[in-house]
């Protein structure tokens, strides 16, 4: 059982509360998270809807930060740090230069996006990186997908704001990801923690690098941490 003591998480969806093939919310996951005894904020690039519908699910507090900074809710508030014009700027310009986003005609993966846009891996980085140049965006491969976004919205600003608004210490949280979107998340945590499977950028700016992938990494921590409170 989670204690009074139990510090702040920061948790990626995508590669780090993922089943071990890395598709689909491991199901363990949600009793830890229920049960800690302090703020979970939940940062990814996902569209805003599917982390807030994770938190409704878990049965936790809705602190979330969607689509790589863009999007920031404390609770109470939702704070939109880019908007969606330029990256759909580009994607237009992607598909008229003869390329597609790669996610079917109804492409659920962008319809609720707010400030970006993501692209199949599938699909040709190097044309769209120099389009996005062209409107001055960033593109980033977080591992699930190629993101199209403003340059200077983070997970980790993102963070800021909901600790602020809520009041806890970022210098006690954990952040536990898996790519180079996360390497903001883990610049504000007192203690950070990339999943096996992470990226080397994610490895790089982690405290420690787990021995186990996935959803089977973020739960050797939680259960670490929370031995260490007990």
């Amino acid at each position: 059982m989670a204690t009074a003591d139990d510090p702040p998480l920061i948790l990626d969806i995508d590669g780090t509360l993922t089943r071990p093939d890395g598709w689909g919310i491991d199901p363990r996951i949600f009793d830890p998270i229920r049960e800690w005894d302090a703020p979970v904020v939940i940062a990814t690039g996902k569209a805003f809807p599917y982390p807030v519908a994770l938190c409704h699910f878990a049965g936790v507090p809705e602190f979330v930060v969607a689509e790589n900074g863009g999007v920031v809710y404390t609770g109470d508030d939702v704070y939109f740090t880019a908007d969606r014009d330029a990256a759909q700027a580009v994607a237009e310009a992607y598909r008229a230069a003869g390329y597609e986003l790669g996610w079917g005609e109804e492409d659920t993966v962008n319809r609720w996006r707010e400030t970006e846009i993501a692209i199949n891996l599938e699909q040709p980085i190097e044309p769209l990186r120099e389009i996005a140049a062209d409107y001055g965006l960033d593109v980033i491969d977080t591992g699930y997908a190629y993101h199209v976004k403003d340059a200077d919205p983070n997970k980790g600003d993102g963070v800021e704001v909901i600790a602020d608004h809520v009041g806890f210490d970022l210098e006690n949280a954990v952040a536990v990801g898996d790519s180079i979107n996360d390497v903001s998340s883990f610049a504000v945590a007192g203690r950070s923690f990339a999943v096996s499977n992470a990226d080397p950028d994610a490895k790089a700016a982690a405290d420690e690098v787990l021995e186990e992938p996935h959803a089977d990494g973020t739960l050797a921590v939680l259960d670490r941490v929370r031995e260490r409170h007990e």
